[in-house]
């Protein structure tokens, strides 16, 4: 399922028309960002949590020629499911 499939599948489960169930999952996809970007969690029982995971500074290698390069710390997101999602899939 891609987004706009998402978004026909928001605007019949809701009654709400494809313009307005556009903005509402626009809306959260923007706030789960923004909430992320200043380091918090979204927690939403049943369903999962969407955290912030830094990750340290290392050293690698390039594929190509095998030389030693460092590999900067970086900030990832991170999603854990909950058990609600995980026990409708399973």
């Amino acid at each position: 399922m891609n987004k706009n499939e998402l978004i026909g599948a928001v605007a019949d489960a809701s009654g709400l028309s494809r313009s307005d169930a556009t903005k509402a999952v626009e809306g959260v996809f923007d706030t789960i960002t923004r909430t992320l970007s200043k380091g918090d969690e979204v927690r939403l029982v049943g369903f999962g949590t969407f955290s912030v995971a830094k990750r340290k500074a290392s050293t690698g290698r390039n594929p190509r020629t095998g030389a030693p390069m460092t590999i900067k710390a970086s900030t990832q997101p991170k999603f854990k499911a909950g058990k609600g999602l995980k026990d409708s899939v399973n």
